[in-house]
Formats: C-alpha cells, sequence, structure tokens
C-alpha cells in the first residue's frame, strides 16, 4: 500500500484508476488534480478520493506514486512540470497508449530524483472523462509496463504491482515493441472503425437507421474523441502506417479473390479470420 497515490488529469482511466484504488486498498490517501476548476469542484464530491490539489506541482507532494492520465502529448510537458517537486524516489507512471518517445522524454524529465516508469492499461471505451470511470475496468485486462535498459528496477517492480493490485494482467516490453504491438491491435482498428463509418457517411443518411448488430459491434469506437486520437496517430505514426500497408495488401489479396471468382481462396481467408477470432482471450 501506498502512503499516498497523486493522479493527474483523471478522465475515464485516471478515474478509473483511482475508484479501483480505494475499492482494493491500494492507497492510503488519493490525491487529483485536473486542468479545470468546474471538474475540480465536482471531484471534491466524490468518496473515492481525498484531497483535490488546485496545480499539478501541489497534488504531488507527498506522493510515492503518481499517475498521469493525461492525453498522450500532455504526459511529458506534465512528467516535466511535477520533477523538481516529486518526492526524491517517487515513482511516475502514465497511461499513454504510445510508450517510445513517453518512456524515453519521461525518463530524462525526472533525471535522478524520480523514477519514470510508462504504463498503457488495455482499458476503456468510447466514452471519455471520469463520470464514467469504474472501479472494475482493469480487471483481467491486460496492462503494458514498459521499463528502459535504464530503468530503475524497483520502480519498475512496483509498477507491475501496482497494476497487478489494480486487477490488471501485466506485461512488460520494450517501448518500441509496444507501439508497434498496439499499432496493430488497437489504432488500426480504431482507424478502420473510423473509417469505415466515414466511407458509410458519403451515402445515404438513412441507412444507418437499418444497421443491425455487426455494424455497430464492428464500428463502437468509432464513436471516440477524433481529437484525442490525432495525438495518439500522430506519436505512432511510422507504426500506423506500417500497418495500414499491411492491411492494404489484405484487402487487396481479398478484393482479388472475389474479382476472379476464386471462392475457394475467399473462404480460406474467411477461415482465418474466424479462427484467429475464435481464439481471442475471454475477458470475464
Amino acid at each position: 500500500m501506498s502512503d499516498q497515490l497523486t493522479i493527474l488529469a483523471p478522465g475515464l482511466i485516471g478515474g478509473s484508476v483511482a475508484r479501483a484504488a480505494r475499492t482494493r486498498g491500494v492507497a492510503k490517501r488519493i490525491v487529483l488534480w485536473t486542468r479545470r476548476p468546474e471538474a475540480r469542484l465536482k471531484l471534491r464530491e466524490q468518496p473515492w478520493c481525498d484531497a483535490i490539489a488546485d496545480t499539478p506541482e501541489e497534488a504531488v507532494r507527498g506522493a510515492g506514486i503518481v499517475v498521469i492520465a493525461a492525453p498522450v502529448d500532455r504526459i511529458v510537458p506534465l512528467a516535466q512540470q511535477i520533477a523538481q517537486h516529486l518526492p526524491a524516489g517517487a515513482i511516475v507512471t502514465d497511461v499513454g497508449s504510445v510508450k517510445g518517445e513517453i518512456s524515453r522524454l519521461g525518463h530524462a524529465a525526472l533525471g535522478e530524483r524520480a523514477h519514470f516508469v510508462g504504463s498503457h492499461p488495455m482499458a476503456g471505451s468510447e466514452k471519455t472523462g471520469w463520470e464514467h470511470s469504474s472501479a472494475g475496468l482493469f480487471e483481467r485486462r491486460t496492462c503494458f509496463v514498459t521499463p528502459l535498459e535504464q530503468t530503475n528496477i524497483t520502480a519498475a517492480d512496483a509498477v507491475v504491482r501496482f497494476w497487478c493490485d489494480l486487477g490488471g494482467e501485466v506485461v512488460t516490453v520494450d517501448p518500441d515493441q509496444h507501439d508497434e504491438i498496439v499499432a496493430h491491435i488497437s489504432h488500426l482498428p480504431q482507424v478502420l472503425a473510423s473509417m469505415l463509418c466515414a466511407f458509410l457517411a458519403k451515402k445515404d443518411p438513412t441507412w444507418r437507421n437499418h444497421a443491425g448488430g455487426g455494424l455497430r459491434d464492428t464500428t463502437r469506437i468509432a464513436a471516440s474523441d477524433p481529437h484525442l486520437w490525432r495525438t495518439i496517430l500522430e506519436q505512432n505514426r511510422d507504426e500506423v502506417l506500417r500497418a495500414l500497408r499491411g492491411y492494404q495488401d489484405e484487402l487487396q489479396a481479398f478484393h482479388a479473390a472475389l474479382a476472379n471468382r476464386d471462392y475457394v481462396e475467399v473462404v480460406a481467408r474467411l477461415e482465418r479470420g474466424k479462427a484467429y477470432r475464435d481464439h481471442f482471450r475471454p475477458l470475464t
């Protein structure tokens, strides 16, 4: 148990960290900071936090572990902002879905005073904001922890323990390997869902009123915040482009099979897709 857990910029993920930490007894004291004064006012009414700070610097005083839950383009600036105000030996992690640059710059920002260890819980939804947070959000969900070679081993172990205590199933990987993985299993699906809806938006708008479960399930994440995803795609641009090129090759091969009436090949590709989906790990 940490004496104080501080969460900066809690949205869906950060709010869920606070709720889970309170429910599971992970920290004696939970302190939050968020940028908007009206949000700070509402958070003061929540039973799952003990204090709301007016500045990031104030929020991290006395913290044993700090979770930066801001959008990916704000994580490093916040790490730089709080660096000189952290207790010696404090551990800082984040929840960003891109890890290469964040892990390296976060580590550099803290210097020798504290320890930065990158994290990425594979949990969330198309909804945003701490109002949609849940204490059970991380249960049985993969959480990547991405230490560098120079990362303090004790700090990395503490971050692994932290996510396990919140219910997550931790996988430790190199930050760049993480970015390759999520480009394929997270960022590519987001792009495909959004572009499918963008394509259908050019058709008769009344068609969507007849959508069944297939289209609704396939495109659920297209309802995600475009500005949030712009920053993610910008930071993981190269890996996402590689994933898109590979997918385009696969789609073109399917197009050729269908155009040539090669239904054996069509079925083979559909079967390969079914087999992959059938072996998904159950979440409950």
